[in-house]
């Protein structure tokens, strides 16, 4: 029996592509200058595919800990971008990363607001409209 409706937990994947989006684009700004590098990505269609066929999500924050059946689950979702803009091979484009830094944050936010607004409304009901 799931808790929660189908919505709640397409905004939580939702959340948890934009975080992981917001590791990867951090990634490539800290990696701007490092010799034949390539910038990296995330596909939101790959992480929802993925996430489907698994029921658990979890991630293992210490090597210590049981591994979980979907463990690489986020990580099967980043690729990286095969172009190159510098003469050094790197691949990051600093104008780019920062335009998709401000994107991604509008779309957290976003998702973080839908997200309260549901629990808002499962609070009212539990309350029972008070």
């Amino acid at each position: 029996m799931d808790f929660f409706s189908n919505s709640i937990t397409t905004l939580e994947q939702a959340l948890n592509y934009s975080a992981l989006k917001q590791k990867v684009i951090a990634n490539n700004i800290a990696n701007v200058d490092t010799p034949n590098y390539k910038a990296q990505d995330v596909s939101f269609q790959k992480l929802l595919e993925s996430s489907k066929s698994n029921q658990l999500s979890a991630y293992r924050t210490d090597r210590r800990h049981f591994p979980f059946p979907n463990e690489n689950t986020l990580s099967s979702a980043i690729f990286s971008r095969p172009s190159s803009y510098n003469e050094n091979g790197n691949s990051v484009d600093m104008d780019k990363e920062m335009s998709d830094l401000a994107s991604n944050q509008i779309y957290y936010n976003a998702m973080a607001e839908l997200i309260s607004g549901k629990f808002s409304s499962l609070n009212t009901v539990i309350k029972g409209g008070k």
